[in-house]
């Protein structure tokens, strides 16, 4: 598995290039900029003028000047002399903004998903097992202290076997999500399907889905679905979800319920979970610390942590690509009305990978892999 790159601490924090200015982007550099561990060296874009923008709205005066700002990612972190990159571009680019980042010798914090498909993100666990660089993805949503209160919680009732997630908004968002085939499975219940591993053991296996487009919809493709995913320690996780149902709506998060062998814990998405034994007992999860750090903050926290102390982070790219894993099996299952294995869905993308490396010729450690399964086997 990939391991570290350089990552000693400097003065105000690793020294980072944010790539990307947009939305998202500026997320990323609000999120640097108040890090005890990172420090904002860069910002690129490939749009002329987008990070000097972006900078101009969100760095203070005074420190301005120690920023560089360019529209080539490569170039602007060996001006900054920067020590990581974060790459926050649109998914079609994260394969390439990536991949020539780890090779050029900077690790890689990647906004979700790891790439545009589930081949492209078995080549960059190549490309990190190649270069020896760690590429981390940012699951931000599995870094909820509430999340893992609840995990706890089901531990102590005897770990969680059924997981059930609902989950019901209704926004309008305009652009690419209106226009997507399957807005609902890829864009938003992928964090769903993270999140669900942090509550049970074991890997996923096989993915059952059914989704549609309600008639009353503003989507052109399926805002609402159905899925089912099997793990190999018996666990199931169920999530119904929609992005077309006004009125009661649950939090960005969705509703939970953890049925575990001796009791159940509920959370609501926003607030602390809590559990009831078999005895009929209420047990209130505990709050949040006032310091606890959240989302994006506690993942950038952690990846400077892994490259500070060489070690291997949860969503480390081996760890991640199960999870798009499932978001592919789950259209391919909507598409084919059949469940699917993910043996079936990571043996194909290894194949495309194996090709895609290839013609880049800087990889070849996906020749390794007995299986796509084995390869990306968690970490």
């Amino acid at each position: 598995m990939a391991q570290t790159g350089p990552g000693a601490r400097g003065a105000g924090g690793l020294p980072v290039v944010v790539v990307g200015a947009g939305g998202m982007g500026r997320a990323w550099i609000s999120t640097v900029l108040r890090s005890r561990d990172a420090r904002l060296a860069g910002v690129a874009d490939v749009i002329d003028g987008a990070a000097a923008g972006a900078v101009a709205d969100l760095v203070p005066a005074g420190e301005r000047d120690a920023v560089r700002t360019g529209t080539d990612a490569l170039e602007v972190a060996r001006a900054a002399g920067a020590r990581a990159i974060i790459d926050v571009t649109i998914p079609a680019a994260h394969h390439a903004v990536t991949a020539d980042a780890l090779h050029a010798g900077y690790p890689v914090l990647g906004e979700k998903p790891c790439a545009a498909t589930l081949a492209q993100a078995l080549s960059l666990a190549g490309h990190a097992e190649s270069t020896g660089r760690l590429f981390m993805i940012s699951q931000s949503r599995r870094h909820n202290p509430h999340l893992r209160e609840a995990a706890r919680l089901a531990g102590e009732l005897g770990g969680a076997g059924i997981v059930a997630t609902r989950f019901s908004r209704a926004p309008r968002f305009g652009g690419f999500r209106e226009e997507m085939a399957q807005p609902l499975i890829v864009d938003m219940a992928i964090h769903a399907f993270d999140a669900a591993r942090v509550l049970v053991a074991g890997t996923p296996e096989s993915v059952t889905a059914v989704s549609w487009n309600p008639a009353w919809s503003w989507y052109d493709g399926d805002a609402a679905a159905s899925v089912t995913i099997r793990f190999d320690s018996g666990a199931v996780h169920t999530y119904e979800g929609s992005w077309c149902s006004p009125g009661r709506e649950t939090s960005w998060n969705g509703e939970w319920s953890l049925s575990c062998p001796h009791g159940t814990v509920a959370w609501d998405g926003e607030n602390p979970p809590s559990a009831t034994r078999e005895d009929g007992r209420e047990v209130a999860g505990r709050a949040p610390a006032a310091d606890a750090l959240w989302e994006l903050d506690s993942s950038l926290a952690a990846f400077c942590a892994a490259l500070r102390e060489g070690t291997t982070p949860e969503s480390e790219v081996h760890e991640n690509v199960w999870t798009q894993a499932i978001v592919e099996a789950a259209v391919r299952s909507a598409e084919d009305g059949r469940t699917v294995d993910l043996a079936e869905i990571m043996d194909e993308a290894l194949t495309a990978a194996r090709e895609l490396d290839r013609s880049d010729g800087r990889s070849s450690a996906l020749e390794s892999w007995k299986t796509g399964s084995a390869g990306g086997g968690v970490v």
